[in-house]
């Protein structure tokens, strides 16, 4: 009665919003197992939802139904591990919040180092993008505009060229280290994106920045992506069709 009355005392400080685990009670260790059992009863009860083996949250309702918490805090496990970042939100939900496609679908991206395989937290299904560079709190606004880029064909209910003149938008709002650092990270994008990236950065910033894109590319290779010389002058410079 004890450990029961505690567990319900520790549940009415968490908010909503905050996906847990037993250890996030801090409670001892030898009762770990009771209080597994009286979590996953009070699941079964709903005064808490599951959304994957041994995480909940607690459900809050509103006029349009039952509210999820946030993507970021779903997956947070997945993105930070002892103070450090291992993953970082990419794709269709950062697509979303850059103003690029108004549609955020049930699948999660995470950028990461390491292959992974596909995960299920409640409604969503948690896909993995390998990312090259170092991930860092630093970084991860850029990596999001570079994986824009990479996946500029695929982001939905838009064109191309209305994605490519918000994403040059984007980069033109960064400062003049974050446009460097963006180039440097860059290089470990595939060449279709240090082509797009080099016509930003060359109209943004001139020649001279764009140059070490430029340097990176195979001379004969032609990128096709159906943008119109409107939106980018310099296509046929960059090669791309």
């Amino acid at each position: 009665m004890i450990i029961t009355r505690e567990v319900q005392k520790r549940l009415e400080d968490f908010q909503p919003d905050y996906v847990f685990t037993y250890r996030d009670l801090n409670l001892p260790a030898e009762t770990s197992e009771s209080i597994i059992k009286m979590l996953n009863r009070l699941a079964g009860e709903g005064y808490l939802a599951k959304i994957s083996k041994g995480r909940f949250y607690k459900p809050k309702k509103s006029v349009f139904g039952t509210l999820k918490p946030r993507q970021e805090e779903l997956v947070k496990d997945l993105l930070e591990k002892n103070g450090k970042f291992i993953g970082y939100l990419t794709g269709y939900s950062v697509f979303n919040r850059l103003g690029l496609t108004t549609q955020v679908p049930n699948i999660i991206q995470i950028g990461t180092n390491q292959r992974r395989n596909k995960k299920q937290r409640d409604i969503f299904t948690v896909c993995f993008v390998l990312q090259p560079n170092p991930i860092t709190k630093d970084n991860i606004p850029l990596l999001q505009l570079l994986d824009a880029i990479r996946f500029i064909k695929e982001i939905p209910d838009t064109t191309i060229e209305a994605s490519y003149r918000r994403i040059a938008f984007l980069v033109g709002e960064l400062g003049r280290r974050e446009k460097e650092k963006m180039v440097a990270l860059a290089e470990a994008y595939p060449p279709m994106v240090r082509a797009l990236l080099g016509t930003i950065i060359e109209n943004d910033c001139g020649m001279a920045k764009a140059q070490p894109l430029w340097d990176s590319l195979n001379p004969v290779t032609v990128y096709k992506l159906g943008i119109n010389e409107d939106t980018l002058p310099n296509k046929k410079k960059w090669r791309i069709e």
